[in-house]
């Protein structure tokens, strides 16, 4: 692609007409309404509480959106592909409770697993992570699998994964007399490396994760923007037919999207188990919502062979922005089900539209 040249895009549009003016700043203003809309609400709320946009609220709001990053940056995937991935939040959950489990403190009474090796904190870390990361990956395989090679569509088969891995979760979470109760006692090491801070603003410490979730952005750019399997996923959601003809294996770049989508849920579970610190089968329920709506606020469409990593890393800011100012103006858990829904429901309407227009 070409830079952008301002003085040549200025004549351009210096030279059409008054109608021609007046259509664009219309078609803008639509395109771009739910961006406005979140942006003058987000003023509103600053205005109406000052403590807003106060330092402890800007970083909560930062971290609110490094915790919720990985798992939007792995349902993107598959929208680009022009499905979705309804089994991600419990993918969250599942691998949340495993690492809760295997990184339990040597000294707490209640242990999942009493009879774990107690290795060094740091393989402790890494071989948990990379447990969660393969259960992951394989719950990816399985829906990459079905919707490559069954032609099954994503919707059917990730909803038929979620009961599927809400049922091996409810089964962990009942493992050595368990009984389903909420796992906690984490080791001190494996809360400090997700939630200690090396870097404050002010008196505010920023936590570990947030960093994690910017190196994390940065590689995900790399591989959407500058890797062969990131240009054939936009190839394969924009036209899988071409794709095919060109040279590009549809089957195999599908199934490599959903697992990589899975190894982004199973990390945001490791972050979570860590950040919430109790968690229980309820851990990771409905995620994927707020996944999905990030995703459409940030560009990401349901037409497939669009989006981008800025535009997901903005759509959740927004979106964790809007809820955090929700909870400043004191409006209740219930309603903000409705405001998610609507959010949704206005991203997909407006994204269409711009579909509809292209055509």
């Amino acid at each position: 692609m070409g830079k952008f040249n301002f003085k040549q895009r200025s004549a351009e549009f210096s030279a059409l007409s008054a109608k021609e003016k007046h259509t664009f700043w219309k078609e803008w203003f639509i395109n771009n309404s739910l961006y406005i809309f979140l942006v003058v609400a987000a003023i509103g709320i600053g205005i109406y509480n000052p403590n807003f946009f106060g330092m402890p609220s800007i970083v909560n709001m930062l971290s609110l959106t490094a915790a919720n990053l990985p798992i939007a940056m792995g349902i993107a995937g598959t929208i680009v592909l022009t499905g979705t991935d309804l089994s991600a939040g419990r993918v969250v959950g599942l691998t949340a409770c495993m690492s809760a489990a295997f990184l339990q403190a040597a000294d707490y009474g209640s242990k999942m697993f009493p009879n774990l090796p107690q290795l060094h904190p740091a393989l402790m870390i890494l071989a948990t992570l990379v447990v969660v990361m393969i259960v992951g990956a394989l719950v990816g395989l399985v829906n990459g699998f079905s919707v490559a090679k069954f032609g099954l569509h994503p919707f059917i088969v990730t909803l038929a994964t979620q009961l599927i891995v809400y049922g091996l979760l409810l089964l962990f979470t009942n493992l050595n007399g368990n009984n389903g109760a909420p796992i906690s006692g984490l080791a001190g090491y494996y809360k400090e490396v997700v939630n200690g801070s090396i870097l404050k603003i002010g008196n505010v410490p920023i936590p570990n994760y947030v960093w994690y979730a910017l190196i994390l952005a940065i590689v995900m750019w790399f591989i959407w923007n500058k890797t062969r399997f990131g240009k054939n996923m936009f190839a394969c959601g924009s036209n899988p037919e071409a794709a095919n003809v060109s040279g590009v294996n549809v089957a195999q770049n599908t199934m490599m999207v959903f697992i990589l989508a899975g190894i982004m849920y199973s990390f945001t579970g490791f972050i979570e188990a860590a950040r919430i610190g109790s968690n229980s089968p309820a851990t990771g329920t409905n995620y994927e919502l707020d996944a999905i709506a990030a995703c459409v606020i940030g560009g990401v469409s349901f037409v497939g062979g669009i989006g981008s990593i800025s535009g997901i890393v903005v759509g959740v800011l927004l979106l964790r922005i809007i809820f955090v100012g929700l909870t400043f103006l004191s409006v209740s858990a219930n309603l903000q089900y409705i405001i998610k829904g609507l959010i949704i429901l206005i991203a997909c309407a407006i994204d269409m539209r711009k579909y509809l227009v292209r055509k």
